[in-house]
């Protein structure tokens, strides 16, 4: 019987095959462990994230409002074709903007705008910045890290100072009132003079005396603010007789009114005015509304006079370091249902 020769380059091959092979697999078992760490890691995530959401739900994620509820015996639904402003004035200028976490801008101006685009109506709700309620507390990627109980002028404190300070407010207007807020607008101080004058100034019967603060203002005479002055009317209050922020809150609601008047009187009179307006705010504002979009609910609000400014009624007591202001919760209430729904048929 004739040897079985054994030639070196077919084993040679066979070994380098066999070889191959096994670094085959070992690539398709590691590719399967990965795959597995990661499902497994996924997984671990999200039960972190669906517990973690479950106590705190993601900024811009408010509960969705009741659609019937009932009131004194009255079943009332939640009606249909209502869109939110949220406009937001802030105690701190433009060039002051910081772009970390936290921010110094506070609130000192909220104002939610109710549009009723199927009755062409329009009212507002005038909210205390010492309002006291829960807002989030947002990390450093803008993220809820926890809640807290203040004044809902602090609410913008969270945040880059910009959108997510803006959403953030939004967010706690929502949870005061129950009803979502579809959009905000905010604007810096400084911008109060500049859009006075552009209208042509603000005719007012003076509500306080201000010969102690700045620019002479004596309390009943009738004046017209310009410039810095409008600013003072609207913002100051230490070194009145009354340095409250429901008497700030009155004097805005009695400027507010008049500026409208004066807007209004610009948009009929002048082609072009709110896009003029427009491009003369933009370094003042931030929206989450496009050019387009902001154009279109500035004009429905000029030429739809709100009925009504509302402001709630409740306690205003002195907290351990600020003012703090707790809304009448009945009244609260009946202000929602008379903004946001109507009797049930």
């Amino acid at each position: 019987m004739k040897p079985i020769r054994i030639c070196s380059r077919h084993l040679m091959n066979t070994r380098e095959r066999q070889k191959n092979t096994r670094k085959t697999i070992l690539k398709i078992t590691t590719v399967i462990l990965v795959l597995v760490l990661l499902f497994s890691t996924g997984m671990f995530v999200i039960s972190i994230f669906e517990r973690y959401n479950s106590r705190y739900p993601q900024p811009g994620q408010p509960a969705e409002p009741e659609n019937e509820l009932t009131y004194n015996g009255k079943d009332y639904v939640l009606r249909d074709g209502i869109e939110t402003l949220l406009i937001l004035g802030l105690d701190t200028y433009s060039e002051e903007t910081p772009e970390s976490y936290n921010n110094n801008k506070q609130a000192d101006f909220i104002l939610l705008l109710v549009m009723d685009t199927e009755n062409d109506t329009c009212k507002g709700i005038h909210i205390n910045r010492d309002t006291i309620t829960d807002m989030n507390m947002l990390g450093v990627a803008g993220d809820r890290v926890g809640t807290v109980r203040q004044q809902i002028a602090l609410s913008h404190t969270y945040g880059n100072g910009r959108e997510v300070s803006c959403r953030n407010t939004a967010d706690a207007v929502s949870g005061l009132l129950g009803i979502k807020v579809d959009h905000y607008l905010s604007v810096t101080m400084d911008a109060v003079p500049v859009y006075n004058d552009l209208v042509g100034g603000v005719t007012l019967e003076v509500l306080d005396d201000f010969s102690s603060v700045g620019p002479t203002m004596k309390k009943g005479e009738t004046v017209t603010l310009t410039g810095e002055r409008a600013l003072t009317y609207v913002r100051a209050r230490k070194g009145l007789e009354d340095p409250s922020n429901q008497r700030r809150m009155a004097r805005q609601k009695q400027y507010l009114e008049a500026l409208y008047d004066r807007s209004h009187r610009c948009v009929q009179e002048q082609e072009g005015f709110v896009s003029k307006a427009a491009l003369t705010m933009a370094d003042y504002m931030v929206s989450d509304c496009s050019g387009n979009k902001l154009e279109q609910m500035m004009t429905r609000f000029a030429e739809n006079k709100p009925e009504a400014i509302l402001s709630l009624d409740g306690e205003l007591v002195e907290g351990e370091r600020f003012m703090e202001f707790y809304p009448d919760e009945d009244d609260l209430l009946r202000t929602v249902i008379e903004c946001f729904y109507e009797p049930a048929a």
